[in-house]
């Protein structure tokens, strides 16, 4: 009604100012921005031995942390665990790259972000051991060859790490983990996509469970599984084009949300990419995991894209029936920044009600935030913030946790050094971003 009133009362200029504000008051507001340097190392094996990258590769001896694809609350107030996906994006690249859960601080005061004591919370001098967990497999669960079962890496002549192979630890050539919740009992569950899996772990990252696979039950196509080219069991079919032809979900489109419910029984997860075959080409699937019986119970929820090809970054909890879903394009840079020729264009949160459905079957939807239109009257964005507007324009976003009912914490996946979504031609950091929102979430306390 406002802008009707305007357009019809006011010359044009006063239209166009008055339309400005009126939308930048409507925006959600940037209230605190914290940086982990592109650059940040912690002792691991040689890394990136396969993989070309804006930087000098290998890594010898060392492992970029990065990568951050989920997050959850960490052990003080303040503090969070954040997983580090796959490595450097594919199975192929990534078999040198150790899997971990790091515990990070983000000083909105300094604008740092510091190493954790995983167990305590308290601040550490760098990325030592007691900051993180590696995923291993001592416990001999997985049924197929992971690398630690190698000698060379895949396609190579290059030595497996002897603290790989010692420790049977797992690597991004085993798993992508992209989501995870930390359970009462100090274990973990993770969402990977070359499956797609469920992965349970403990508290020191050994698989408590063979991983679990998801059943396709709706039935779209011919397989009995949803199996993405990645899949151990596609492995061995010719060449990629056999996995591709084969496969039911595509490469890298497995469980990039994880949800929990408030009495910590159900999961939820959200494939990134619809099945192959499913008429509906912007449907993705949300599926309900019973914790107690480690199966899956059939219940199925769908999530509309606004476009086909959008991807999600997250699914997060408000409570049992509403939920946080990112949604975003494929590209990258500040639209209000002319070096990017083809910027960013929709990076948005979204509220959905699984309770809500509409004559399609599709999960109520509401905006929350446009993650390209942050208010930022304090100008803690500095000379990124254009007049007055802070955005978030990196490709991919894969973290977001609400704080408090009005806070939401939202993390860029920076794909080290691969993406330049903040300045051209520079590698992105790791920004932990603070965005107020104008009303309250009904936010459930998470035991």
């Amino acid at each position: 009604m406002l802008n009707m009133l305007a357009a019809w009362l006011m010359p044009q200029p006063v239209v166009i100012l008055l339309l400005l504000f009126y939308s930048h008051a409507k925006a959600a507001e940037l209230v605190g921005r914290s940086v982990l340097n592109a650059d940040t190392f912690t002792f691991g094996s040689t890394t990136a031995q396969f993989k070309k990258t804006n930087r000098t590769t290998p890594f010898v001896h060392a492992q970029p942390v990065q990568g951050f694809s989920a997050v959850v609350k960490g052990a003080k107030a303040g503090t969070y665990l954040v997983i580090s996906d796959n490595g450097f994006g594919s199975k192929a690249n990534s078999p040198d790259y150790r899997l971990r859960i790091y515990a990070v601080e983000p000083d909105f005061t300094t604008g740092k972000v510091f190493p954790v004591n995983l167990q305590t919370g308290e601040r550490l001098s760098w990325f030592d051991r007691h900051s993180f967990v590696e995923l291993n497999d001592k416990n001999r669960k997985v049924s197929f060859p992971i690398i630690a079962d190698q000698s060379f890496y895949p396609d190579s002549t290059i030595s497996v790490s002897p603290e790989i192979r010692t420790n049977r630890l797992l690597t991004g050539g085993d798993f992508d983990i992209e989501s995870f919740q930390r359970l009462g009992d100090g274990s973990y569950w993770l969402g990977d996509e070359f499956g797609p899996f469920l992965l349970h772990v403990g508290q020191n990252g050994e698989l408590l469970d063979p991983p679990i696979p998801l059943p396709n039950f709706l039935g779209v196509g011919k397989l009995d599984f949803v199996k993405s080219p990645d899949h151990p069991e596609l492995m061995n079919l010719p060449d990629e084009l056999a996995r591709l032809t084969t496969a039911n979900l595509g490469g890298s489109k497995g469980f990039e949300g994880m949800a929990i419910n408030s009495s910590g029984t159900k999961l939820y997860v959200l494939l990134e990419g619809s099945l192959k075959g499913d008429s509906l080409k912007q449907r993705l699937l949300i599926h309900e995991f019973d914790l107690a019986s480690k199966q899956y119970t059939g219940q199925i929820f769908s999530y509309q894209l606004e476009h086909q090809s959008h991807a999600i970054g997250e699914l997060t909890a408000i409570n049992d029936h509403e939920y946080i879903v990112i949604e975003r394009d494929n590209h990258q840079g500040d639209p209000n920044n002319s070096a990017f020729k083809y910027p960013a264009k929709f990076k948005r949160l979204y509220k959905i009600n699984i309770k809500q459905i509409d004559a399609q079957g599709f999960v109520d939807k509401k905006l929350l935030v446009d993650l390209l239109n942050i208010s930022d009257p304090k100008r803690i964005g500095g000379n990124i913030t254009k007049a007055g507007i802070f955005t978030i324009p990196f490709v991919t976003i894969e973290s977001v946790l609400p704080v408090d009912s009005r806070t939401l914490l939202v993390i860029n996946d920076n794909n080290y050094a691969d993406t330049s979504g903040r300045i051209p031609r520079q590698a992105d950091n790791t920004e932990f971003i603070l965005i107020r929102l104008k009303k309250p979430l009904n936010l459930f306390n998470r035991p």
